[in-house]
């Protein structure tokens, strides 16, 4: 019998779980959905989900694109974030 396959979990970081929040609340406030952010920013609509959740940590750069489109600096992203 082959052995079970199970999901491995992604451990999130209290400042992944910070932005994430941050991230979601202000592109809520835009009336965006993840998929019409995911396409205006240039990313998967997943990786935008996996963001939200805490899963990923964005990158420098994927951080100054998506605060960009959100109308907002990086440091009022992490100021939000309490990073």
């Amino acid at each position: 019998m082959p052995p079970r396959r199970t999901k491995q979990l992604h451990k999130r970081s209290k400042a992944a779980l910070a932005l994430a929040t941050v991230l979601r609340t202000r592109r809520h406030a835009l009336g965006l959905s993840q998929e019409a952010f995911a396409e205006k920013v240039g990313l998967s609509k997943n990786y935008i989900g996996n963001l939200e959740r805490g899963e990923y940590e964005p990158s420098v750069t994927t951080l100054v694109t998506i605060s960009g489109q959100l109308g907002f600096k990086v440091s009022d992203i992490l100021q939000a974030a309490g990073l």
